[in-house]
């Protein structure tokens, strides 16, 4: 029997205003842009925005999102922590959830902080605060069994993170065992992996002599130190140095204080920031931020900041979490650092997705202690917004470490500027790509303007890395260091080239013998019978993931009826919206593409045909026509015996849950897609209901 919500929402909504309208679109615009960010933070350890502008971006969607409580999805930035765990590393999860801080901006905000704190609290005295400062790196935990450190996680998502390990213990101040002759049986340590300033000097004077590139700055080369696989650098390793600041799990008993905890921390061998202190109310808490701030310059590690904690931890119980914070403790920011020079030039770099950015070329000026002769434009619309221009006197901030922000435009200063000879000429992206003249595209409700192209040379590693990849082609033994020695010696000149490769050309590779050229061929050899799912997976388009390819394949069956298949058409599929299907539309349009995706075809690339669907005879029926289903949780089998199951039976099956899916099938933790279909009043079975449901419809010979 079909399971449904005791009270179901009516199915006619109201009619959407054209406000409802606008909010939508700009929380979906502003829902994309920090997934970006946040993948680009935690994962790729490569951030294009300083803290402060993304802080105002989640600030904006949160505003939003309290305006039209309906738009939240569950998936919302705002409701989670982090990013998901980056591929190539085991994975766990966290004892308990690794939350993230909210932010107070000013002193006003830590006022207003510490109001709600005592309005939360029933308390009219004054709150006694903990004062730390914060740490400008990776957070990170460390679990202790017994007084031994079995493992160590980063944040990930909050919920689970990368196994780091092995990394981590060559990390000196990270003691092996805990200084204690009664350890706890479990012990959960919170803390943060930075790179001192002396270090990150060290690292990159070796760097520039090796001829490499230069760390951009210490909390890139701390993240990125965590995620070596191969090769790694132990030197760096060990330059690390790991700061706690919390004890999530194996609290000794009498501890009743979070200055407690940090003095437990210490006994048992770890490291503490000497800069820790106490604060009694938002006056005394905002002194300490401002003296802390005078000595910023003066400290071995970079700082962005203080996070002040509620000290009495029974209160911190009191207060709670919200969805991704804690009400107890809150990080009061830094203002960023700013001074005034020339935008002498704009160009335009393109990125291993294709993602165009403008960069500002400066006229030097040292601020925040480094000279700077670069900054970030980010994209069309930022240059649209602040109205910048080649000649102008420009505001720009070092706030964190990433590379320098344009804050704002000296408009009283243009005159100057003519004076000087500069047009001042509005900035546009290209219509061509700068490297392999490609057009660029841009999709509706994208900030970003992108190459199409997947032979640019600007993005070859990266789309050929995406190619050989488990999901996609899945190419045994083409990882990422046989990829770069390909596109470097000149072998793979096009993503296509790879199935040009001969044993011959690929023993001259350094360390490629005999046997492992062979290997490789081989592998290129079974990659050559495919599915259209996973091809298209493999030819990298925008937002084409699993369920897309999957949804494509079903429909179209064949390369060549996608290829001549309509925007239209391919939005009128149940799941594919509007900006999927101008994606796939603009991708397969071309004509770069429709070439490779030619010559990948006269190389033996084999789109093999889709299984036809058993006849009632062989075990297949209609039974489930016209239906839609939407799977999501743990079920007692793999997925892909339920979807089976349902084609075989004439139905469908979707990723995304809309007023069109008939059904959800829920197994254990069941997560967003059974909270929408709650909301929309689609019928949720569970298995058993699912099997009466497909045995009823067998009866009545539906």
């Amino acid at each position: 029997m079909a399971r449904r919500p005791s009270r179901l929402p009516s199915r006619e909504a109201a009619p959407e205003s054209d406000a409802d309208e606008t909010a939508r679109r700009r929380i979906e615009a502003l829902s994309r842009e920090l997934e970006r960010h946040d993948q680009l933070y935690y994962q790729e350890d490569a951030p294009e925005i300083s803290d402060r502008e993304y802080d105002l971006l989640r600030r904006e969607l949160e505003a939003l999102e309290a305006a039209h409580p309906e738009l939240i999805r569950p998936d919302s930035p705002t409701q989670r922590v982090g990013s998901a765990p980056a591929e190539g590393f085991a994975t766990a999860p966290h004892r308990s959830p690794m939350l993230s801080l909210d932010n107070a901006m000013n002193a006003d905000e830590m006022r207003a902080f510490d109001a709600r704190v005592k309005k939360l609290l029933g308390r009219d005295d004054e709150v006694e605060y903990v004062a730390e400062p914060k740490l400008d790196g990776s957070g990170i935990e460390l679990i202790y069994e017994n007084g031994r450190f079995v493992q160590g996680l980063t944040r990930g998502d909050g919920q689970t993170g990368e196994d780091v390990t092995v990394n981590l213990r060559h990390v000196a101040t990270i003691p092996e065992e805990l200084a204690t002759t009664s350890p706890p049986p479990i012990a959960s340590i919170r803390g943060e992996i930075v790179l001192p300033l002396a270090a990150f000097e060290r690292l990159n004077e070796k760097r520039l002599a090796a001829g490499l590139r230069p760390f951009e700055n210490p909390r890139n080369a701390a993240a990125g130190s965590l995620r070596q696989i191969h090769d790694v650098d132990l030197q760096r390793l060990a330059s690390l140095e790991f700061r706690a600041y919390a004890l999530a799990e194996g609290q000794p008993a009498g501890i009743s204080r979070q200055h407690e905890v940090l003095a437990q921390l210490a006994d048992w061998g770890f490291f503490v920031s000497p800069e820790c202190g106490r604060a009694r109310g938002a006056g005394e808490a905002i002194a300490f931020n401002e003296a802390l701030l005078a000595r910023r310059g003066e400290l071995p590690i970079e700082i962005d900041g203080t996070v002040f904690k509620v000290d009495r931890l029974e209160a911190q119980a009191e207060l709670g979490t919200v969805a991704r914070a804690p009400r107890w403790a809150i990080a009061f920011k830094f203002p960023p650092e700013q001074a005034e020079t020339v935008l002498a030039d704009v160009e335009f770099q393109v990125g291993r997705t294709g993602a165009l950015t403008p960069v500002a070329r400066l006229r030097p000026i040292r601020v925040g202690g480094v000279t700077v002769s670069n900054a970030s434009l980010h994209n069309q619309d930022e240059l649209d917004r602040k109205d910048i221009r080649v000649g102008d006197r420009i505001v720009i901030q070092r706030a964190g470490d990433v590379i320098p922000q344009v804050v704002r435009v000296r408009l009283d200063k243009r005159r100057e500027a003519l004076a000087e000879g500069f047009q001042l000429a509005r900035t546009r992206l290209p219509d061509r790509c700068p490297v392999c003249q490609a057009a660029t595209v841009r999709l509706e409700g994208e900030s970003v303007t992108r190459c199409a192209n997947v032979d640019c040379p600007a993005q070859l590693k990266t789309n050929l890395r995406h190619l050989a990849s488990r999901g996609a082609l899945d190419v045994d033994g083409l990882g990422e260091k046989l990829v770069d020695q390909l596109v470097e010696a000149g072998l793979v000149r096009r993503l296509s080239d790879v199935f040009a490769l001969r044993a011959e050309d690929l023993e001259a590779l350094p360390r490629m013998g005999e046997k492992s050229a062979a290997n490789l061929v081989a592998a290129l050899e079974r990659a050559r019978h495919t599915t259209l799912a996973r091809w298209l997976i493999a030819l990298g388009i925008r937002h084409v993931g699993e369920t897309v390819a999957e949804m494509l394949a079903q429909r179209f069956e064949t390369m060549e009826r996608l290829l001549s298949a309509t925007p239209e058409e391919i939005g009128a599929i149940e799941g594919i919206g509007g900006t999927i299907a101008e994606s796939v539309g603009r991708f397969l349009a071309d004509p770069h593409n429709r070439a490779e995706i030619a010559r990948f075809a006269e190389l033996g690339l084999v789109v093999e045909s889709p299984p036809a669907r058993p006849t009632p005879a062989e075990g297949g029926s209609d039974v489930l026509a016209g239906l839609t289903f939407v799977l999501t949780g743990t079920l007692s089998q793999p997925r892909e015996v339920f979807e089976r199951r349902i084609k075989d039976a004439g139905g469908k099956t979707s990723g995304s849950v809309s007023k069109k899916t008939s059904y959800v099938l829920a197994g254990e933790e069941a997560g967003s897609k059974l909270k929408k279909a709650t909301e929309l009043g689609v019928a949720v079975l569970d298995e058993a209901g699912f099997e009466a449901l497909l045995a009823a419809r067998q009866a009545d010979g539906a």
